[in-house]
């Protein structure tokens, strides 16, 4: 029997719908909740790789129990994409890992190290300085062929992207969507489990709230089958702050793992410093702080820094294997991932109501930031809509830490918009990671990296590098 009691037929427009992440676990989670009838709409720059991808999804619903209808098709333009659609997912690379590479190399040379470079500190600047104008281009397009469509942005910086979509159509229904927070509810669920002396509960049992801004954001309460984690949660950082803790010991064989996962060192740190649970990944949460709390000791603080060589090895490796699996190879088994994509999908379309993490503009769910300022709250999703959840405030010394970064991302957006070159060196200087270079170094820094993405950038952008 087909379970699609909840929901309506949705048309999703997917652009970037080339990804070798986001796009095939979307095609896996259709597929293993089998209650969504949907038309998929995959467009990207590239063609070819929509094509592939609208194949590999063909078969993913050709494999549903369930039985609710998936259709997918790569269309060759975005209006085509957007056109009348319900859903719009936007899962785009702003530039390419080469650009990336640059984004962390050049700043390494002036003795600045990041982590991931994709939200905060030079990288996420010089990232975002990319991404605005081909995110507004995409807003503009939304607001043109489907201005009644909830959409969805997974791509980073999260904040300022976000943001850019509602600078360019206010009256956009849109949300940013980050699995960061799973982390926490995941800890909060193990040590209710620990607590019960049985495996009772998973990461969907742990409700928290959450406030902050993404990949810095936190957790000041938290609940597991009626009970109050936080006491729990915080004797734990405690019993394990000296040497960090993780479910299951890292293989030193996977690389990935080395790269991309962490020991909560910095989580635990952050948590007992202020009094509420840190919740995004260590290796985010420091690079809005300054340099010499952890960056400088990353080997100590047990988080890696992610190398694009790295990510570049991988991409290689998930095309060879979508390739594998265009040309008939097994798909994968059929598991929910941690995302919340399809759960926020069908509440819109009439389902059971949800309530998730997501960034959004500040309509006082977060108090101490300004009014419109992208902030990460929890939201109900449900057919009337996304709706804020008041979460509170952070305590005074993280919201000192927090608010400035804010404020940046927002005036980001606004001198890019507005071709205002003359702003942007200050923000970029201002941002702590950069602070401590000296004026003239802080300087050559920004026109290095602009002259070295200026082939990515508006005409108006590139002449803020200078002669680097």
């Amino acid at each position: 029997m087909q379970k699609t009691e909840y929901t309506r037929p949705v048309t999703i427009a997917y652009v970037g719908g080339g990804s070798l992440n986001w796009a095939t676990k979307l095609m896996g989670d259709l597929a293993q909740d089998g209650t969504v009838p949907a038309t998929v709409r995959l467009y990207d720059l590239d063609h070819a790789a929509a094509e592939r991808n609208a194949r590999i999804g063909t078969r993913y619903a050709a494999r549903s129990e369930a039985g609710a209808p998936v259709t997918y098709t790569a269309e060759r333009t975005l209006e085509a994409a957007l056109t009348g659609a319900d859903i719009v997912i936007i899962s785009i690379l702003p530039g390419s890992f080469e650009d990336m590479a640059n984004d962390i190399a050049i700043p390494e040379r002036y003795g600045i190290r990041q982590s991931v470079g994709d939200t905060a500190g030079p990288g996420g600047f010089i990232r975002a300085m990319r991404a605005i104008p081909m995110i507004a281009e995409i807003g503009r397009a939304i607001a043109n062929h489907c201005p009644e469509a909830y959409v969805c942005n997974l791509t980073n910086p999260m904040s300022v992207l976000t943001g850019t979509l509602y600078a360019v159509f206010p009256e956009i229904r849109a949300w940013g969507s980050c699995h960061e927070v799973i982390k926490t509810r995941k800890i909060m669920a193990y040590l209710a489990n620990r607590r019960a002396g049985d495996v009772l509960y998973g990461y969907r049992d742990a409700k928290v709230n959450v406030l902050g801004i993404n990949h810095f954001t936190f957790v000041d309460r938290a609940a597991v089958g009626g009970i109050d984690m936080m006491p729990a949660y915080l004797d734990f950082a405690r019993e394990h702050h000296a040497t960090g803790w993780r479910e299951s010991p890292l293989d030193p064989a996977n690389e990935h793992d080395r790269y991309f996962t962490d020991s909560f060192l910095v989580k635990f740190d952050l948590s007992l410093r202020f009094g509420i649970a840190a919740a995004a990944g260590d290796r985010h949460l420091v690079e809005f702080l300054p340099q010499s709390w952890y960056l400088d000791d990353h080997a100590a603080w047990k988080f890696g820094l992610t190398p694009v060589e790295f990510r570049m090895r991988e991409r290689k490796e998930k095309v060879d294997y979508a390739d594998a699996l265009d040309k008939g190879a097994d798909l994968p088994p059929a598991r929910a991932s941690d995302e919340a994509i399809v759960e926020q999908i069908k509440a819109l379309m009439g389902g059971p109501e949800h309530v998730s993490n997501v960034n959004l503009p500040n309509r006082g769910q977060l108090a101490g930031f300004a009014e419109g300022t992208i902030v990460e709250t929890n939201a109900r999703f449900s057919a009337l809509g996304i709706q804020p959840i008041v979460a509170g405030r952070l305590p005074q010394a993280l919201e000192l830490l927090a608010r400035p970064h804010a404020d940046r991302q927002t005036a980001l957006v606004e001198a890019v918009l507005a071709d205002d070159v003359d702003a942007l060196l200050p923000l970029f200087v201002s941002d702590p990671l950069v602070a401590a270079l000296s004026q003239g170094k802080a300087t050559r820094l920004f026109r290095e990296m602009v002259a070295a993405t200026q082939h990515r950038l508006p005409e108006t952008l590139a002449k803020a590098g200078g002669a680097a």
